[in-house]
Parts: C-alpha cells; sequence; structure tokens
C-alpha cells in the first residue's frame, strides 16, 4: 500500500511573521491534506533569524501537528540537500508525496524540483503554498505563475501534478 503523504515546508512562525496570501485559508486546507494523510512530514527551516528551538522556528499555531509525524530540519531553501529528508524517505518507501507550504518561490519551488529530478512523483497542492508580496509581483500572480511552471516542468516520465486540495482528497478518497 503507497502511504498518502503530505510534505509541509517552513510553515514556521518566524517565515509567516512576514505577512503571507490567504495564510488562514491556505493553513485551513494544509490541515485538510493533514488530516487525511497516512503520513505527515514538517519541513522546518533552521538558521540565524530561525534558531533551533526558539519560538520564530515552531510550527505555526494553525496547524495540526499528529502524532507520529515527521520533522526535518534543513538550513538551505532544498529540504532535501545535507538533510536526512531522502534516508527518511526511503526507510518509509515514499516515492510520491503531496507538497504544500512557505514559500511559493524559495523553499517550496527548489524543493518540488529538486525531487523530481530526484525521481519522486510530487503532487503540488495548488491551494495550499503560499508567499509574500515581492517587488515586483503580488504574492497571487507568483502563486498562479508557480503552479503553471511547476505543471509544465519537463522532467520525462516524472511529471509533475498540480491539483487543487479538494481534488487531491477526492482522489486519496477514491484509493
Amino acid at each position: 500500500m503507497t502511504l498518502r503523504t503530505v510534505m509541509v515546508i517552513d510553515m514556521q512562525n518566524g517565515v509567516l511573521a512576514t505577512p503571507r496570501f490567504d495564510r488562514a485559508g491556505c493553513c485551513a486546507r494544509i490541515n485538510q491534506l493533514i488530516a487525511a494523510a497516512d503520513q505527515v512530514i514538517f519541513i522546518r527551516h533552521n538558521g540565524a533569524d530561525l534558531p533551533r528551538a526558539s519560538e520564530s522556528w515552531q510550527l505555526v499555531p494553525e496547524l495540526t501537528q499528529p502524532a507520529g509525524a515527521l520533522y526535518i530540519d534543513k538550513t538551505a531553501c532544498d529540504s532535501f540537500w545535507r538533510t536526512e529528508l531522502a534516508a527518511q524517505l526511503a526507510l518509509l518507501e515514499v516515492t510520491r508525496f503531496v507538497i504544500a507550504g512557505c514559500a511559493t518561490d524559495y523553499c517550496v519551488d527548489v524543493t518540488i524540483k529538486a525531487g523530481a529530478t530526484l525521481g519522486y512523483q510530487i503532487t503540488v497542492a495548488a491551494d495550499a503554498h503560499t508567499t509574500s508580496d515581492r517587488t515586483w509581483v503580488s504574492a497571487e500572480q507568483q502563486i498562479n505563475q508557480y503552479n503553471e511552471i511547476w505543471a509544465d516542468l519537463i522532467v520525462p516520465d516524472n511529471p509533475v501534478m498540480v491539483l487543487a486540495t479538494a481534488d487531491i482528497l477526492q482522489a486519496w478518497r477514491a484509493h
């Protein structure tokens, strides 16, 4: 049986201290995925502005943290770079997962691209990742643009799927 796995990236107090597009809605949809998943993996960024065990490093209180969730700490945008993520996925025999979190244009994007090129079958929860406005583009525009980019990402024999949370949940219920 394939585990229904959801990976939640950087939904931490310090990361979301900057206003993020549709924070409440994004957290609600992530919680829906968490509730339906067999395995949840939380990725947490560690760095000078997010020191381990600090309040800013903690996950935002809106998110459910189920028993048995895995926690992977990273120091780069890529959740696979110098972390135990690939080893943990191998141990669990997880080759496919749904990804959600923050920030669309940084850690979510890099992790999707790295994971797809490593051979993982990735589904992006199109309405469960967020970011902030940038100098030249709004957060909402970025989210829409990155969803389009990921859906068209060329990784032969391993396309990235981009689906709304409701569609992911419906597919999980069907299997």
